[in-house]
């Protein structure tokens, strides 16, 4: 069988030889490529003899899934898979499987982070101590004793929720089913509009769906108190970010950091919420940790592994 993966893995090249070692042993043909090209002819050219491929969020349409005849696995180093045209893998028999729970912990932890760099105001002390400036003006909050509500209580979201609690947060949580595990912490389920009055602290953690594209709208953002804060650390198209903008701009909310947008980056300079006040904005970086990268190897590789034997884990199709 023909294994290529498309693009870097994000891990040192020792760490690809220790995973690809067991199945080259088993005589399997490895090749991977040590740059991501997007250009869809070039995909093709790469791809198209592999049994297997390894990509990250490299976009794999329907032409180019169509092309490779011999396609049995796509294995994913990353937890979504909306960059994959999956009806066309069904419709080849294509089964794609993911790396879930990788970036739990370093995504979790930017959420925590955003709320502690908002809520303090860390960008403008910074900004104010460097130009000989007080604290005057910059007096922050704590995360202790506000209401953090979490919309999404998946791994992500509730890592969130337990540190949320370390702080000595009240938790809130949305989500399509409860969880136990979230209810032993503490976290009270209630209604998205409820959740989005109440909560001083909004965390976003749902993937990105049909169901979920612009769930966080205009009138959701509108229910928000006006000293809460907004993070979003999951998709950008599940937020009307003009919205999001228009309030951080009109003193509505008093707050917002992002990771992510409808795009990625880099960001347009005119896009909204670089110009919204007391906004921390990073380049779709929650997920990107060494040891995040190195867990989601290890995964990729353990799905081509289960496959093989007739178990396949991490399905997504």
């Amino acid at each position: 069988m023909k294994i290529v993966m498309l693009e870097p893995l994000a891990v040192k090249e020792e760490i690809i030889n220790e995973l690809k070692a067991n199945l080259e042993e088993q005589d399997h043909e490895f090749v991977a490529y040590d740059n991501r090209i997007e250009d869809e002819d070039v995909i093709i050219d790469r791809a198209s003899e592999a049994d297997a491929l390894i990509i990250t969020n490299l976009p794999l349409s329907e032409r180019v899934i169509e092309a490779c005849s011999n396609l049995k696995l796509i294995s994913v180093a990353f937890t979504g898979v909306d960059h994959i045209d999956l009806e066309a893998c069904q419709k080849q028999g294509v089964t794609v499987c993911n790396a879930p729970g990788y970036s739990t912990h370093s995504v979790a932890e930017l959420a925590i982070g955003f709320m502690i760099t908002v809520m303090r105001n860390m960008v403008p002390c910074d900004v104010a101590t460097r130009k000989g400036k007080t604290r005057t003006g910059l007096i922050g909050n704590e995360l202790k004793g506000k209401k953090l509500g979490i919309i999404g209580t998946g791994s992500i979201g509730l890592r969130v929720a337990e540190i949320g609690k370390v702080f000595g947060c009240e938790l809130l949580g949305y989500n399509r089913s409860e969880k136990e595990q979230a209810k032993e912490l503490g976290l009270e389920y209630v209604n998205l509009d409820t959740l989005m009055k109440e909560s001083d602290i909004i965390s976003l953690h749902l993937p990105h769906t049909e169901e979920t594209k612009g769930m966080i709208d205009k009138e959701k953002i509108s229910l928000m108190k006006e000293s809460s804060i907004f993070i979003n650390v999951a998709r950008g198209p599940i937020v009307d970010n003009e919205a999001l903008a228009a309030a951080l701009k009109e003193g509505h909310i008093a707050g917002a950091g992002i990771d992510v947008f409808e795009m990625e980056p880099p960001i347009p300079q005119d896009h909204p919420l670089l110009n919204a006040p007391n906004t921390v904005v990073t380049p779709h970086v929650a997920f990107a940790t060494p040891e995040a990268f190195y867990r989601r190897a290890n995964t990729v590789f353990d799905n081509i592994e289960s496959w093989l034997q007739d178990n396949p884990q991490n399905v997504m199709n």
